[in-house]
């Protein structure tokens, strides 16, 4: 179970914050030829701040997601065993918590596009 938590849920919190960090730095490296001295260190730690904004919002809703689905999932699957009828429902809840997702993700690619 202790495997599980640190590759599923502590690894993506460290490492994808970096990876954001690391690609608003690439951004800002690119970008900077016609900035000035005095305007790089405001820059690039704005670019920094949106792009682990970034990636907080694309992994916290992912792995909540996640859950939700892991969680949601198997009630469903079980009750759909039970009583096929509730395969409207069952689909219905599962759907909204991967919608989750998708909100985490348009959030982050608009935070994105705001570098």
């Amino acid at each position: 179970m202790n495997r599980k938590l640190l590759l599923f849920v502590l690894l993506p919190l460290v490492l994808l914050p970096l990876m954001g960090m690391a690609a608003a730095f690439t951004v800002q490296t690119v970008q900077d030829t016609t900035t000035t001295q005095t305007e790089t260190a405001a820059v690039s730690n704005d670019r920094v701040a949106i792009a682990f904004a970034a990636t907080l919002a694309i992994s916290i809703p992912g792995i909540a997601a996640g859950l939700a689905i892991s969680s949601a999932g198997t009630a469903a699957i079980s009750a759909l065993a039970e009583k096929p009828e509730t395969f409207f429902r069952s689909f219905l809840i599962v759907a909204l918590a991967e919608a989750l997702a998708i909100y985490g993700l348009i959030m982050g690619i608009l935070l994105w596009l705001k570098l």
